[in-house]
């Protein structure tokens, strides 16, 4: 039986997997850097919370995960013209000290058998609208280009720098990045002006992880981005994870497949909700497993951490995600 890393490598690069690589079994991902420990984040249920960058969010009972709060009063960039008086990024160097317990975590972790990674969220295009709200920022782009570029590299010259941090300590060989880039339905950008903003910054952060011994991307957008694959292979993602039903996996995996591998293809939203039962998740595991098949393709529910919003749910795709190994394999 292949390791869950062995598993997935066999599936991303056209092989012979021996079973779905079932969900993020093929993945540690570590939290509590210093950074994370100085950067407050709402528990579920908890309200107005404010982050290193000054950005307040809450996590409201019954949501997946914490969303900023935008009315006027915490808006932290109100004209982007301005950006360089509102917005200061926060510290990422710390001593060495302060590493030790990430450190510690990182050693535990067999990485014949795992890939080990740091997480990093919210990413560049997400960053902006935390910032500045997302309506302005979409308006911002055909309005005040130039600034909204400048910004864009001031967050990823801070990426970069935080990443000096994580690969000098943690030396991870894997990366777990969020930065949703579109709706259920559409992007929130055409592929042109995505390419004109968010190309090359991403190039360079990924290309830096790259460059310093992490073999392995994985990029977190549970959302329509069908159209910005060519882009993610140009920027260096191994893995697009959070693929949504409203993309077109197959047609995706028979166009891109051993470019990209494709983590999704169950919409959290069918799955995961008040009142889920068992035949609904094996409804959409088997659909899912099914049609997009044995290679470049991870079965996973879309959200963005291998957890659920409603206590069992998770568990339940990956055993039968399991079953479905058996059954295909």
């Amino acid at each position: 039986m292949l390791t869950p890393k062995q598993n997935l490598l066999e599936t991303m690069h056209g092989g012979h997997p021996d079973r779905f690589v079932n969900q993020y079994e093929f993945i540690k991902i570590l939290r509590g850097t210093p950074f994370d420990m100085h950067n407050p984040s709402p528990k579920y249920g908890e309200h107005n919370v404010v982050n290193a960058w000054g950005v307040t969010r809450s996590f409201p009972e019954g949501t997946p995960g914490a969303f900023p709060v935008h009315d006027a009063a915490h808006i932290v960039c109100p004209d982007i013209t301005e950006w360089k008086s509102y917005v200061k990024a926060p510290r990422v160097k710390y001593e060495a000290a302060d590493w030790e317990p990430l450190i510690q975590q990182a050693e535990e972790i067999d990485r014949s058998q795992y890939f080990v990674s740091p997480m990093l969220a919210p990413g560049l295009f997400e960053q902006c609208h935390y910032l500045m709200e997302i309506q302005n920022t979409l308006i911002n782009f055909y309005e005040e280009p130039d600034d909204m570029k400048d910004l864009i590299k001031y967050l990823a010259d801070w990426e970069i720098q935080y990443a000096e941090e994580i690969c000098k300590y943690l030396k991870p060989d894997a990366l777990f990045h969020h930065d949703d880039w579109g709706t259920q339905i559409s992007t929130f950008m055409s592929p042109d002006m995505f390419e004109e903003f968010f190309l090359e910054p991403y190039k360079e952060v990924y290309g830096y992880y790259k460059s310093h011994g992490v073999e392995l991307i994985v990029h977190h957008s549970d959302s329509y981005a069908a159209t910005l694959v060519p882009y993610m292979i140009d920027m260096g993602i191994d893995i697009w994870q959070g693929v949504m039903t409203t993309n077109n996996i197959p047609e995706l995996i028979k166009q891109y497949g051993g470019k990209i591998t494709f983590m999704g293809g169950i919409d959290s939203a069918k799955v995961d909700h008040p009142g889920w039962t068992r035949e609904e998740v094996k409804r959409e595991v088997t659909r899912a497993c099914q049609e997009c098949g044995k290679l470049y393709f991870i079965p996973c529910a879309s959200q963005g951490l291998a957890g659920s919003t409603f206590p069992g749910v998770y568990e339940t795709l990956s055993e039968e995600i399991d079953l479905m190994s058996k059954e295909l394999f």
